[in-house]
């Protein structure tokens, strides 16, 4: 423990639950570090942050921001007044909370807050979780202090001296599911003996991935799967009428997520940067259908990034008609295959992600009294 215990730490991460968790899973773990150290988030107002962040204990301020729509768009006309706004609201929360280090997980509100905190020469910390950075934080890097990342590769991006390879912080409960695969299945209601396909497409749910199981549930009927269907937040109400129908289960969240990993035998995912992380831990087969509609198209890169290590299948939504079908059969009919995807991706976990985080935020800290 440092002499000094009484650390303020500003943290942003937001949109979506990737972003989110991994800020929480940070303040936690400097939390047990330094039980006296203040905490405060910055979020994107009406966002889920503003949420989400509170019920974990955590105090949040909100800024008028919001993304460029990749299409034209006339929201797009409010953006700089909504930057503006945002950076002008950043330094009121800078100048009163005065931190001692600036973390940055992602979202739209990091760019204001890391700015005005680089500007106040304040040390930050970026945690990049994708292989491929959206352009706000390949401005930040640039004044940033430390930038952990969870892909190799990263130098094309960032200044190469202030890069260090942690991975993404993940819930430190998917460490040991093997054990927990009867009282899971237990929990779930499912039956042992049958295959179970958990079926994720993020906190808010993905369109295009419940309208394919929508299609294909008389399909996966006939290949005996159980399945745990994760909605999504905004697609629940649509879904729900499939509910304990055909060996469906509908949620619109799991809280249960090492429960649900764990009674899993097959898994369809997005391929968001927490969840490839997550899935690396959890070491079980995956289909990854990236979303082709986020910056830079960073989730298929992210797939791909284990794709290309022979350790997950990746079918694009465009695909999903043609392939979808004959990829899900032989993967079902293959132990081999379904062994091999589980060892390989299990190979590319980093689980200490959180841990050698918060010892670089601790340099800063140490460095800066």
């Amino acid at each position: 423990m440092t002499k000094k215990e009484t650390y303020k730490v500003i943290l942003s991460g937001g949109g979506t639950g990737g972003h989110i968790y991994p800020a929480i899973a940070i303040a936690n773990e400097l939390k047990s570090r330094f039980p006296d150290a203040e905490f405060l988030f910055v979020g994107a107002k009406d966002r889920m942050e503003m949420e989400k962040v509170p019920q974990a204990g955590y105090g949040i301020e909100g800024l008028w921001i919001s993304g460029i729509q990749r299409k034209l768009s006339l929201k797009n006309l409010a953006f700089p007044f909504k930057l503006l706004s945002s950076i002008w609201r950043a330094r009121s929360i800078v100048k009163s909370f005065r931190p001692d280090v600036a973390i940055g997980t992602g979202g739209f509100a990091s760019g204001p807050l890391l700015y005005v905190a680089s500007s106040k020469r304040i040390p930050s910390l970026i945690q990049e979780q994708n292989s491929y950075p959206g352009i706000t934080n390949k401005l930040l890097s640039k004044k940033a202090q430390k930038i952990c990342v969870a892909y190799d590769g990263l130098e094309r991006f960032f200044p190469k001296e202030k890069i260090i390879k942690t991975g993404n912080p993940v819930r430190q409960d998917l460490l040991d599911i093997d054990s927990k695969t009867v009282e899971a299945k237990n929990h779930f209601n499912l039956k042992h003996g049958k295959y179970t396909l958990l079926v994720l497409g993020g906190s808010l749910g993905s369109a295009r991935i419940n309208e394919l199981i929508e299609d294909k549930l008389d399909f996966l009927d006939t290949q005996n799967v159980q399945i745990i269907w994760q909605s999504g937040k905004l697609y629940y109400q649509q879904y729900k009428i499939y509910n304990n129908t055909n060996n469906v289960q509908v949620y619109e969240f799991l809280n249960n997520m090492d429960f649900a990993y764990a009674t899993a035998d097959i898994i369809i995912s997005r391929a968001g940067a927490s969840s490839v992380s997550e899935l690396c831990i959890v070491g079980k087969p995956v289909i990854f259908i990236p979303s082709p509609n986020v910056a830079e198209d960073h989730q298929t890169k992210n797939a791909k990034a284990i794709v290309d290590n022979d350790a997950a299948m990746m079918i694009k939504e465009a695909d999903l008609d043609v392939d979808f079908e004959n990829r899900f059969s032989q993967l079902i009919a293959s132990q081999d295959k379904q062994k091999q995807l589980g060892e390989q991706i299990k190979k590319m976990a980093l689980v200490n992600a959180t841990t050698e985080i918060v010892d670089e935020v601790e340099k800063l800290l140490k460095r800066n009294k």
